[in-house]
């Protein structure tokens, strides 16, 4: 019998398990996030809202991306950044497909920044999950776009002079959907979310907030897994409706977590077929 026919745990039938245990790091997040996402898109097809012959998982390059890897569902690993534009040709191509991106801060909002912009201000129908490390930590920890004001990296030996990219104000910013913030110390947050994102149309963006020990951690004195992880879940705060100014990431304040934004704009494909009439 071949191993990824043997399902010991309730989610092995969505997984590749003969490519399990994974690459990732010990205390690394991307692990609990995939796992959150695997149980809210169970219960979708449970209910019988979606049909798993029609999804598709695209990844760019880095480790949140390589989550593609590991999911049993047709899935493309494509050019360092070029995620969100890939998955846009897929459902141009064929509009009855869910289309799901995951990747890192690095990969959706520096490398892929245009594409992430341009996909929401489209209202593109696609759900793009961006898993912060807040560190580009595949290719040795160089500054990211969201790393912390002062932070040092290996490129930033004294400290990183510039003020972060706020993925989430950019997505409210512009036409998107849905926007929404949870922590992989947060795991029913994540599950809830990415949920109500498989139900909704247009554009739909989550950040995950992740654990980078290796890494990230280690720039910052949290080398220790356990540590690390403390530390971020002391530090998270779910607020029911947080607001614009909510969506800063202060880590001695707090980081807020919650749904920002949700609205029924018309997706992209919906204005093609005002235009086309298909």
């Amino acid at each position: 019998m071949a191993v990824e026919s043997i399902n010991i745990h309730p989610l092995d039938k969505h997984l590749r398990v003969d490519r399990i245990p994974t690459l990732y790091c010990p205390g690394c997040g991307i692990g609990i996030t995939l796992g959150a996402m695997l149980r809210a898109l169970d219960k979708r097809i449970n209910e019988g809202l979606i049909d798993p012959n029609k999804i598709v998982w695209v990844g760019g390059i880095g480790c949140s991306a390589r989550t593609v890897f590991y999911v049993r569902y047709d899935a493309a690993h494509v050019l360092h950044g070029r995620a969100i534009a890939f998955a846009t040709g897929v459902v141009l191509a064929n509009p009855e497909l869910l289309v799901i991106v995951v990747g890192g801060d690095g990969d959706i909002a520096g490398i892929g920044g245009n594409h992430f912009i341009h996909a929401a201000r489209r209202n593109i129908d696609i759900i793009v999950v961006m898993i912060t490390n807040f560190v580009y930590a595949m290719t040795g920890g160089q500054v990211a776009p969201t790393t912390p004001r002062g932070v040092k990296t290996t490129t930033t030996p004294m400290g990183n002079p510039e003020p972060p990219l706020n993925a989430i104000k950019l997505v409210l910013a512009l036409n998107a959907n849905y926007a929404a913030r949870a922590s992989v110390t947060t795991p029913h947050y994540i599950e809830n979310f990415f949920y109500k994102a498989l139900g909704i149309k247009g554009f739909r963006f989550i950040e995950v907030i992740s654990t980078c020990p290796e890494i990230y951690g280690r720039h910052i004195g949290l080398r220790d897994p356990v540590e690390m992880y403390n530390e971020l879940k002391k530090r998270v705060k779910y607020k029911p409706k947080p607001s614009i100014e909510d969506a800063d990431i202060d880590w001695e304040k707090g980081i807020i977590i919650g749904e920002f934004l949700e609205r029924n704009n018309p997706s992209y494909l919906e204005l093609l077929r005002g235009v086309y009439g298909k």
